[in-house]
């Protein structure tokens, strides 16, 4: 099963803004795993038109990327700014 968090922000917060603070909890993940671990198993996609982030949260990285994401989301755009839901899907090998 692979877990993930989907962002979704509202209209007139830049998503470039966006981008930038999740490279930012990305950047804190690395020291708390340090740099290999979270290229290896930190994974995400962002969607500018629809002004979605979707973070992989399967792993221990993840865990703490989204965590802190959504922590600096919080503080930097307002509680409002966004909506956050926990995504499930299977995954068939």
């Amino acid at each position: 099963m692979t877990r993930a968090y989907r962002y979704q922000f509202r209209e007139g917060v830049d998503p470039r803004d966006v981008e930038d603070t999740l490279l930012l909890a990305l950047l804190a993940a690395e020291g708390v795993f340090g740099e290999a671990r979270v290229r290896m198993d930190g994974a995400y996609s962002t969607d500018r038109e629809a002004r979605t982030v979707t973070v992989d949260a399967s792993t221990a990285v993840g865990q703490i990327a989204n965590a802190v994401f959504t922590v600096f989301a919080v503080k930097e755009f307002g509680r409002d700014a966004f909506g956050v839901r926990r995504l499930v899907a299977e995954v068939l090998a």
